[in-house]
């Protein structure tokens, strides 16, 4: 059977951060306490004018602006972001991107982890139809109420990825290993905007998952922990993903230093310390940053990944970087994103955070601000208007 995986990813960020520092300042703290404690140094702020639907769709463009739209013939839209309690967003993607009519479109939510099953089930359907393409989206916006110790762990980022046979970025391997368990480590309810969360117990559930997935992921794969050169953790915030990467080579008795356990993971943390969480994309924008800052050719490595959605469903999975993978990535169009980025102050971050949330059904407008292709222009009649710049 002919290899499936990722032919093409692309992720996209607002184009408004908040600096660490800026929130210490405020909170007369140590910069230090986000900066080394957690691993983090900013935080994307989305503009008014965007969310879930044009993070996605600007993350999705790049991989469908030469024609590729046509060929699509599944959107599965992975978010627990949801603008909607009926109609999946990815709808809206699907116009914004001018996907085709016969395209089936679906939204998944499982807290951080429905990315990975949308990835899985892209997989499967492609491995059933060869010639299909099935585009892979996670989008979200991570908001936690202020002066919470989540404050500093928010973001927003949405990472797309083009599922195909013979796939030009990742092969991805067919055996996995799963754990599942109702905990309520974090949760949001329907009436809240904001997640409810016992950070110490998520981290202890986070680790306990990831030694019950790993064993499961051995008990159907060959793979052992020394064939990977690489692993990519849910990233809630960088430092999770260090302790995490520890706690597996301390199950698995590795013989590396901690020079070399870090440097199975630094290259996947870039884009994340100055993004922040980003949800169901997190751990794909870190798949994104180990293959465009990583000096070394990772053609034909292995990488693990480990992906962990609260409450909890979690996987482990493998998969091996393809030949030529540098000429498919979209390096230089991520970098200038990111180095556009407009710092906004304490004042300006509270604005942003106060996004508008009508619920009146009246017209409200919405002034132009972002720097995507994609915006929301209006809420009216209770209905979202998407327009392309």
């Amino acid at each position: 059977m002919s290899s499936v995986g990722i032919d093409q990813i692309s992720f996209y960020t607002s184009n408004y951060f908040l600096d660490l520092r800026t929130l210490a300042k405020v909170q007369e703290t140590d910069p230090d306490k986000y900066y080394q404690g957690i691993g983090q140094e900013k935080m994307s702020m989305a503009a008014h004018d965007e969310d879930i639907v044009t993070m996605a769709a600007n993350a999705a463009y790049p991989l469908v602006e030469n024609g590729e739209a046509e060929q699509v013939s599944t959107l599965l839209f992975a978010t627990e972001t949801g603008i909607d309690q009926s109609k999946a967003a990815g709808i809206y993607v699907h116009r914004l991107l001018g996907l085709n009519n016969n395209c089936r479109v679906v939204e998944l939510k499982q807290a951080c982890y429905s990315a990975t099953a949308a990835i899985q089930m892209a997989c499967a359907l492609v491995a059933r139809q060869p010639e299909k393409k099935v585009l892979v989206i996670a989008s979200d916006i991570a908001r936690y109420d202020l002066n919470t110790p989540g404050e500093a762990t928010q973001g927003c980022g949405a990472v797309a990825m083009m599922v195909t046979a013979q796939p030009r970025v990742l092969e991805i391997d067919p055996e996995v290993g799963n754990y599942a368990e109702d905990v309520m480590d974090f949760w949001r309810p329907n009436y809240r905007k904001t997640a409810l969360v016992d950070g110490k117990y998520s981290t202890k559930i986070y680790l306990k998952a990831l030694k019950k997935a790993w064993e499961d992921f051995r008990e159907s794969s060959s793979l052992t922990f020394n064939d990977f050169t690489h692993f990519c953790y849910h990233l809630p915030f960088s430092r999770m993903a260090q302790k995490a990467h520890q706690h597996l080579a301390k199950a698995n008795k590795s013989e590396l230093d901690a020079n070399g356990l870090e440097q199975q993971i630094a290259d996947t943390l870039s884009y994340n310390r100055i993004i922040g969480n980003s949800y169901t994309a997190s751990m794909y924008i870190g798949l994104t940053s180990l293959l465009e800052n990583c000096q070394q050719d990772l053609a034909g490595k292995r990488v693990g990944f480990f992906s962990y959605g609260s409450g909890c469903v979690s996987e482990f999975f493998s998969g091996k970087v393809a030949e030529g993978y540098q000429q498919f990535l979209f390096t230089d169009l991520h970098r200038d994103m990111l180095d556009k980025r407009q710092e906004v102050s304490y004042d300006e971050y509270l604005n942003l955070y106060k996004a508008p949330d009508p619920r009146d059904g009246e017209v409200h407008t919405i002034a132009a601000d972002t720097q995507g292709r994609f915006r929301l222009a209006a809420i009216s009649h209770h209905k979202r208007e998407y327009v392309a710049i």
